[in-house]
């Protein structure tokens, strides 16, 4: 087994080292199941999120920014940990740097998600992010859009940024499957927490049908809105749907 402690020297010799490492983790009936979840270009090892996390923290607390120049995409589960390690930078301008770079990498939901969920330097840096946003989603890649929705959805359905919110769903046009997928899962949750807001918002703009099915259908799913809600959401989407 691999030693990562503090001390270690990120080279040639132990990024190899870190790969056999992985590979000694592997899991085949774990790496069967996830392959027919998640579709990606990246080999798969079948190793779990929460073990990925553990070696994540544990590089963390080394001179960790020495092995960005190392990665080399032998597995999904390097590029997981290459993101997650992208989570333990502390200074905003680099983050922006590492992940805009990161982003071309990211070709399903699930390393999409499972990265911008940990990337708690957006909890500091809200304002000034919103730009990042911006920039994602005027990228022609399916998945930078989606990292922008994820990031509203995990970082900004407040009050003081519901408003923004509107503005980038209503802006965006697109048949991508992931990204619709995304501004319905951030529909539901401002519906959830904005049911009055969110609700003129879905009236009174154009989201596509296949949004709208899905943002309904999610809501109808919640247990955290009521069933009037949920009727007067329904009724609303078949206005949409039949007019």
């Amino acid at each position: 087994m691999m030693n990562i402690n503090k001390d270690i020297e990120w080279n040639n010799d132990s990024y190899c080292n870190f790969i056999n490492y992985l590979e000694c983790l592997r899991e085949e009936e774990y790496r069967i199941f996830s392959e027919k979840l998640i579709f990606t270009k990246y080999n798969m090892l079948g190793i779990r999120i929460p073990i990925l996390r553990s070696i994540a923290k544990k590089i963390s607390k080394t001179n960790f920014k020495d092995l960005f120049s190392f990665f080399k995409n032998e597995y999904y589960e390097v590029v997981l940990i290459e993101g997650l390690l992208i989570s333990y930078v502390d200074d905003y301008q680099l983050f922006v740097v590492l992940f805009k770079e990161y982003v071309k990498k990211i070709d399903n939901w699930a390393i999409c998600d499972t990265v911008v969920s940990s990337l708690k330097i957006i909890n500091k840096n809200k304002l000034i992010n919103l730009d990042f946003i911006k920039y994602l989603l005027n990228e022609k890649n399916e998945y930078s859009r989606r990292c922008a929705f994820v990031m509203l959805l995990d970082f900004y359905v407040e009050e003081e940024y519901i408003n923004k919110i509107f503005d980038f769903v209503s802006k965006c046009k697109t048949e991508d499957y992931y990204v619709n997928m995304a501004i319905s899962w951030l529909m539901c949750e401002c519906f959830i927490k904005f049911s009055k807001e969110t609700y003129h918002f879905i009236e009174n703009n154009d989201l596509g049908e296949f949004v709208i099915r899905k943002t309904v259908s999610k809501i109808s799913d919640s247990y955290r809105v009521s069933k009037e809600d949920k009727e007067r959401l329904k009724k609303l989407r078949d206005q949409y749907l039949f007019k």
